[in-house]
């Protein structure tokens, strides 16, 4: 065989891990097996199949020929030549489409028929012959050991890249990406046929991330024409189905389109924000009825403003279902996101005061002329204590895009991310949204890094990781690819992935284990803190500096800004220096 499957190396940490074990082991096995298959192969010999056609009767009979050369081809008819193998034929290359998911993709399972060729034009008459066993045996360990080969090697990809294989459509990039990588070793020729996996699951990885930035990349810069592309992507993909062979050239497109679609009728979507904004209309009445419908003394109030992002309430809904739903289904969903995003506390303080009260009272007299006594009645002044109610009323809206790290998963915060980034491609679904022109008319600031602060490979590094998802939309308490990010898990992520080991921290966790740094001595890589962007103690905001009062950091969506705007400088706290920078 010229071209065959390789052994995977491993190192001895990977062989211990134990989620590896199992998949490593039987990959070891299925190619111990296939290499004692091919020793049985004879060794200095051609083998072909030589086909005889009796004229009469129609016959036909097959014998194995060896020698330095094979034979030429028969010159019969193709159809008649090929007849007794057709069957045989045909069904190996449809257990090779069936098994191209889960054995080399497609490209690798076309690698696969072609090295194998030469074996099964010999196959098609192996019921004839015993003498092609061992061809047919090796064929068999080979496409076993393939097998085992690739699922060992997601199994490194999941383990090392676990960013990848959280999110569905990185995952699917990353499993493709690893089959071609698979593909590319078996065509090649590496020393003693052997790939080390960690290097395969490194290129592979990339390259998924790659792909799949780009998709995402795609879908935040184009979302307008992603609407009208969308629409006919699926018309095509409908199509396309019916045409398994060409579906393959629009895999990608359809699937990330379709994944970040909107999967409910409007009705449906439009019935829930209609809902949504009756609960918040009610609420608006209960307070405004607040005093009538009370008795307390006195009243303070503190409240947030009732509002909601649509397209947040859609995306979390679609991601808490799973998918499609209709009103029906998200009525105990509508009433548990209402909770809670709106915290509504009333507290009632009593205080003891006094009044002054006048009271009649009796006393004797005394006439100063007879000495006779008598009653009058008089009037005097108390001060009597009494109960004083003073209620205060609290509304705090927690912020509807605050609430899917509190309630949702990895992998539904992952499918939210997308329909955010996205709008679930209907920009046309809220148009009359106070948030609306955020989305269409926001893009993410660029920014060309000077090349001599970038000969500081720290820095360099830190920056190769953070414009990796530029473009990626702002969601609360992110702190991965997978989920996007919020502003310090954005950072917390770059600097993990760039030579430190902080955990996940909070922007004024961050700053903890920061030195201060002056703004004159701030340098590239130097993280830079803001306080009062919300309501919060310490730093409430961070990103990274790099350099010309310019800023790498997660806003909406992760993008540079210059420092220098009136709000950074309104809310500017301080410069602070990482660990060993």
């Amino acid at each position: 065989m010229s071209k065959r499957s390789p052994r995977l190396l491993f190192t001895k940490e990977e062989r211990e891990q134990p989620e590896l074990k199992k998949a490593v082991r039987k990959a070891d096995r299925r190619m111990d097996k296939l290499e004692k298959a091919e020793a049985k192969i004879p060794k200095g010999k051609t083998a072909s199949a030589e086909t005889v056609v009796d004229a009469k009767s129609g016959k036909v009979t097959t014998k194995l020929v060896h020698g330095e050369k094979p034979r030429p081809p028969s010159k019969l008819n193709h159809a008649v030549r090929d007849a007794p193998g057709a069957a045989a034929l045909g069904a190996v290359h449809r257990e090779i489409r069936r098994n191209e998911d889960d054995n080399v993709g497609v490209e690798g399972a076309h690698k696969l028929e072609e090295t194998a060729e030469g074996s099964v034009r010999a196959v098609q008459y192996a019921h004839r012959s015993h003498q092609l066993k061992p061809y047919r045996s090796a064929a068999r360990a080979e496409a076993r050991a393939d097998k085992a080969n690739l699922r060992a090697l997601e199994k490194q990809a999941q383990l090392n890249h676990p960013e990848l294989a959280s999110n569905p459509y990185s995952k699917w990039q990353q499993k493709r990406a690893i089959k071609k990588q698979y593909a590319a070793a078996k065509a090649g020729k590496s020393a003693q046929n052997t790939v080390k996996a960690s290097e395969a699951t490194a290129k592979a990885a990339k390259k998924a991330a790659e792909e799949t930035k780009k998709a995402g990349s795609f879908v935040v810069r184009h979302r307008k024409g992603l609407l009208i592309i969308g629409g006919l992507a699926l018309v095509v993909v409908m199509l396309l189905n019916m045409m398994s062979s060409c579906s393959v050239m629009f895999q990608g497109v359809s699937s990330g389109v379709a994944m970040s679609t909107y999967p409910c009728a409007d009705a449906d979507m439009l019935a829930a924000e209609a809902q949504y904004c009756g609960m918040e209309a009610e609420l608006q009445e209960k307070l405004d009825n607040y005093e009538a419908d009370h008795d307390y003394d006195e009243y303070h109030y503190d409240l947030d403003s009732i509002e909601h992002d649509p397209y947040v309430l859609i995306s979390m809904l679609t991601a808490l279902q799973g998918g499609e739903w209709t009103i029906a289904d998200v009525q105990d969903t509508l009433a548990m996101l209402f909770e809670k995003q709106y915290i509504l506390t009333e507290t009632v303080d009593v205080e003891v005061r006094y009044r002054t009260e006048t009271r009649t009272g009796t006393r004797t007299v005394t006439d100063p002329e007879t000495g006779e006594t008598s009653t009058e009645d008089y009037d005097y002044d108390v001060e009597v204590p009494y109960n004083y109610y003073i209620c205060t009323v609290t509304l705090e809206n927690f912020n509807l895009s605050h609430v899917p790290v509190y309630i949702m998963g990895e992998e539904q915060l992952s499918m939210y991310a997308i329909y955010m980034a996205s709008l679930g491609n209907r920009p046309d679904l809220f148009p009359d949204s106070a948030y609306i022109n955020k989305y269409i008319n926001g893009s993410y600031t660029d920014y060309d890094i000077p090349p001599e602060a970038l000969e500081d490979e720290v820095f360099a590094a830190m920056i190769k990781e953070a414009e990796k998802y530029l473009g990626y939309p702002y969601v609360w308490g992110g702190s991965s690819p997978a989920t996007s990010f919020d502003c310090s898990g954005f950072v917390s992520w770059v600097i993990n992935h760039s030579g430190w080991n902080v955990g996940r921290l909070g922007a004024d966790g961050l700053c903890n284990i920061c030195t201060p740094v002056s703004p004159a001595n701030a340098k590239p890589g130097d993280l830079v803190f803001f306080v009062g962007t919300y309501d919060t103690p310490g730093a409430s905001h961070v990103g990274i500096y790099v350099g010309n009062s310019m800023m790498i950091h997660c806003g909406d969506p992760i993008s540079y800004s210059n420092l220098n705007s009136s709000y950074w400088q309104a809310h500017f706290y301080c410069y602070g220096r990482l660990p060993g920078n």
